[in-house]
């Protein structure tokens, strides 16, 4: 028993020692990114172009890993470049170098103007950044710093990497790093110095190449050469003799063409500072410029813009920022249309033959007076009459106003692609009402009131509007004709007053508004000849007179019925008066010239073409109300069968106008004028042989219960000038100025801040065209794209709308610093055809690059001026001779341009670095005689309050 139990009595206790760690997980979370990133073995590339670090494309790719419950993000930085053949090089790839250290001796990309700081440092093009994840971290103690570059070393170890990977330390914002690269047999560690204050030894060349000697410890005597590359930056920051040419506009001005004017109708432009604050010229034998452009400089087009588009977020109505409303005692039509309707039956409003700004603005200011006195009114009289003459100049006419004449048509339609640019932005044309009055606003808003001056305006704009429809007036800057729905909803509203304004007229002067645009009955009488001339005079004389025997009659007003009893009272009529036999016996009415050749089928009577009605025009918020009607009365038969009643008003007002001009006709009479395509003709052979052309009704017309059909019957035989009218003037008019009333200065923003974007971007395009940059042009289209989608939006984002104006007031900034640096350059004053060209084209790239190579030096052009630049701000700055400092640049440039003379000056030509950059590069053995020569960097940079060095020492490994 014992021997059979002695195999169960033996339990092996398994212990498991392989199990990680946090630091071992936080290695091998590294190793897995850097396999995953295909980042393992050496990868020889081109060398490196001078100016690449620069001009060509830096990726990045990031991931986040975590040690405990530390978080750290890996980034990894590239230069994007083409791969190279790698076929051939296996040998030389087992023992060469990483790239990494190749680059470090690379001397094609010192001091990169735009790059990383650790490009900038090291010259490399490929490195990973280990740093705290969450911004506010930081690694600080130094046994976390060094538990990390193990973590380094041991993770490029295991993977073959020969990239170099990096560690930030402390906070982020001294910008520390400490790294590691390893190769076959190599290893190069970065290190980091960064002090506030230069230490005196070091603050001279001899002093850092202790430093350096030191720390490569070379063992050979003498030490190989050690190449120095220096940079030292100088900032000019005064410009005595050169002042901005912009000038803040004159305030008290009213009209005028200055710098940035205050011209009603055109928006300012240009930088009310220097929006180039300073130049950093090197002395060394390159010269290179760099543009340290002023932040964020005030630019009058920017600020115009952002001040309207504020307006925008304000939730005041008109009557909050003014007091009482100055509508209030304006009689009674805004608080009761019905009584305002009822002024159709009232005798015509004796005429006023003359418009004036006294006249426009009698009632406004009276109505403020009452509740305000004349000294609180944000806008004075002068001001208020020079914008009412703006935007309707023919308040000045002393012509009686007739139709003809109001409509602006001073800057007829342009077929150019700013003036339709509109289109795009749902503004308005660029010669409109809307238009100025957007841009008028806009100014107020700026210079005169702000938003107190903007309501006051409004409410004048909105009293005007009711003065010129009460008194026939057309309203100026406004095509003619029903509303433009590629327009902005403001615009539209303006146009339906208009075309209210037109009918009104007509009606009051006896004329025949029925047939406004088609043309009138004299036009076609011409086009016909003598004989029908008669007829359509005579019939003209006829609408004329019983139009005018209407218009006080109350037996025959239809305005005041509804769709229904219309509909009703129709039917009964044309019951009681029986078939077409009785009808014939009727006399025409509302003829507008024979149709043609073209008889009536029944009793062979020319075909006369009838007057009709217009149909109503209509505004897209009317639209989408009557698309919102129609469709909620569903699919259902009866639905269907309402809504086809709906739209055929205008058919069936034709069809009594068609049945008034053609007694005893029937509905093929009518198809065949109004629909011809739906009366199909064929020639057939009659009883006696002969080919006659027989016709009837297409398909669509014989089926049951037709549309077409049920109107016809129900039809009477009504002229249009008795029928109820399809478009109510009296009541759309109504409706638009109590729409008009009703705006709060927010709203109204909202509606024409298209134009002042639209008017923004010409401007913009306007300045662009005396500079051509064409950097600006590409800008210009992004914009013009950008805003063409969020415009055409009914209610555009606030956001989106602040990204156009941000992105035009940046356009504005640089066409400032165009002109800006061609006055210090003094472009315009070269005499030389050649030397004007290079500085030209030296002006451009100071524009579109970070940093500009000067060509020559200090003997070319652009640098012979930096030069003087740079005397000049010196001698201003340390002579104590006030009369020193104000001789003329003519006679100091003179003075600084002999050698002999700047050497025995006291005055030197330049300041003071403001810093000073050196790169000392050498390639010893390290650490023994007998070990690889590998190549040693250190960068170093000095300022007042910056002491930096970084340093990459490489070792070899295996002989040591």
């Amino acid at each position: 028993m014992a021997a059979d139990s002695e195999p169960e009595s033996e339990v092996f206790e398994i212990t498991d020692f392989t199990t990680a760690s946090e630091w071992e997980r936080f290695i091998s979370k590294v190793e897995e990114v850097l396999n995953d990133w295909k980042l393992i073995g050496n990868s020889l590339g081109r060398p490196l172009e001078k100016g690449v670090f620069t001009s060509g494309t830096w990726e990045e790719k990031s991931d986040e890993i975590s040690f405990a419950d530390f978080k750290f993000s890996v980034t990894h930085h590239y230069l994007v470049q083409e791969t190279t053949d790698k076929e051939g090089k296996d040998e030389i790839l087992e023992d060469a170098i990483p790239q990494s250290m190749q680059d470090l001796l690379c001397m094609n990309n010192d001091f990169p103007p735009r790059a990383h700081c650790l490009v900038r440092w090291y010259g490399l093009r490929e490195f990973v950044v280990i740093a705290p994840a969450a911004h506010s971290d930081a690694v600080l103690s130094e046994s976390k710093c060094n538990l990390l570059l193990s973590s380094v070393s041991i993770a490029l170890g295991n993977t073959g990497c020969q990239v170099p990977l990096f560690v930030q330390i402390h906070h982020k914002w001294r910008r520390m790093y400490v790294g590691e690269c390893q190769g076959p047999g190599v290893r190069t560690d970065f290190e980091m110095v960064h002090l506030r204050k230069v230490p005196n030894q070091y603050t001279h060349l001899s002093g850092l190449l202790d430093i350096f000697k030191s720390k490569i410890g070379c063992p050979l005597t003498p030490l190989p050469p050690v190449s120095i590359a220096i940079r030292f930056t100088y900032v000019l920051q005064d410009w005595q003799q050169y002042f901005w040419p912009q000038q803040p506009p004159d305030i008290d001005a009213l009209v005028g063409g200055e710098v940035g004017g205050l011209e009603f109708g055109k928006l300012p432009f240009g930088a009310c500072e220097d929006p180039i604050s300073d130049l950093d010229p090197i002395q060394a034998p390159h010269w290179s410029v760099r543009v340290r452009k002023a932040d964020n400089p005030q630019c009058l087009l920017g600020d115009f813009v952002t001040e309207f588009f504020k307006i925008c977020r304000r939730k005041e109505s008109t009557d909050e920022i003014l007091g009482r409303s100055t509508f209030e005692e304006e009689g009674r039509e805004i608080a009761d249309i019905t009584h305002a309707l009822s002024k159709l039956t009232e005798p015509t409003p004796v005429p006023i033959h003359k418009l004036s700004v006294s006249n426009m603005v009698h009632t406004a200011k009276k109505k403020i007076r009452k509740h305000r006195g004349i000294e609180e009114s944000p806008l004075n009289n002068d001001v208020l009459n020079t914008i009412l003459l703006f935007l309707f100049p023919d308040a000045a006419s002393e012509k009686p106003l007739d139709g003809t004449t109001s409509v602006d048509n001073s800057n007829p339609p342009s077929e150019s692609e700013d003036y339709n640019l509109y289109n795009q932005f749902k503004s308005a044309p660029s010669d409109s009402l809307t238009y100025k009055l957007a841009l008028c606003l806009c100014m107020i808003n700026f210079y005169h009131g702000g938003l107190k001056g903007v309501a006051h305006l409004w409410q004048e704009f909105v009293l005007e509007m009711r003065f010129r429809w009460e008194n026939n007036f057309l309203i100026p800057g406004l095509t003619s004709g029903p509303p433009d729905l590629r327009c902005c909803l403001l615009h539209q509203k303006l146009q339906m007053l208009n075309c209210c304004i037109e009918r009104k007229k007509a009606r009051d002067e006896g004329k025949n508004v029925t047939n406004t645009y088609p043309g009138d009955a004299g036009k076609a009488a011409d086009q016909l000849g003598p004989d029908h001339r008669k007829d359509t005079d005579k019939e003209k004389g006829e609408v004329g007179k019983s139009w005018d025997s209407w218009s006080d009659s109350d037996e025959e007003f239809f305005e005041c019925l509804s769709d229904t009893e219309e509909l009703k009272g129709n039917g009964q009529e044309s019951g009681k008066k029986g078939g077409p036999k009785e009808m014939a016996n009727l006399k025409p009415e509302g003829r507008l010239h024979q149709h043609g050749k073209l008889t009536l089928l029944h009793n062979g009577e020319p075909l006369y073409i009838p007057v009709t009605q217009e149909p109503a025009p209509m505004t897209e918020d009317l639209l989408e109300e009557q698309s919102e009607v129609l469709a909620k009365l569903g699919t259902s038969a009866e639905g269907a069968h309402l809504r086809a009643r709906m739209q055929s008003a205008c058919l069936l007002s034709d069809m009594e106008s068609f049945k008034a001009a053609n007694p005893g006709c029937i509905l093929e009479d009518f198809v065949r004028w109004y629909s011809p395509r739906d009366y199909i003709e064929e020639e057939v052979i009659d009883e006696k042989g002969d080919v006659i052309l027989k016709g009837e009704l297409s398909a669509r017309m014989k089926i049951p219960s037709n549309m077409w059909v049920e109107a016809w019957e129900t039809a009477k035989p009504i002229p249009a000038r008795r029928q109820r009218r399809l478009f109510d003037d009296t009541r759309e008019a109504e409706k638009v100025l109590h729409y008009l009333a009703f705006q709060k200065p927010a709203d109204l923003a909202r509606h024409l801040l298209p134009c002042v974007i639209h008017a923004a971007v010409l401007k913009v395009k306007e300045e662009e065209t005396l500079e051509n940059i064409s950097s600006v042009k590409k800008i210009i289209k992004q914009i013009i794209s950008h805003s063409s989608k969020v415009l055409h939006f009914p209610n555009p984002e606030d956001k989106k709308l602040e990204e156009i104006i941000h992105q035009i007031t940046n356009v504005e900034a640089i066409i400032a610093r165009a002109r800006s640096l061609k006055a210090k350059f003094g472009t315009e004053k070269c005499e030389q055809e050649e030397e004007k060209e290079d500085l030209e084209r030296f002006v451009s790239c100071l524009l579109e690059q970070p940093e500009v190579l000067v060509t020559g030096a200090g003997r070319g052009h652009a640098g012979r001026i930096i030069h003087k630049l740079f005397v000049n701000a010196q001698r201003l700055t340390e002579s104590s001779d006030e009369a020193a400092a104000m001789a003329p640049p003519e006679e100091e440039l003179k003075r600084a341009g002999c050698p002999e003379e700047r050497r025995h000056n006291s005055v030197s030509d330049f300041p003071a670095p403001a810093g000073r950059e050196l790169i000392l590069r050498t390639t010893v053995p390290r650490p023994a005689p007998y070990s690889k020569a590998l190549p040693q960097r250190m960068y170093s940079v000095l300022t007042k309050e910056d002491f930096r060095l970084a340093g990459a020492f490489s070792s070899d490994t295996s002989f040591f």
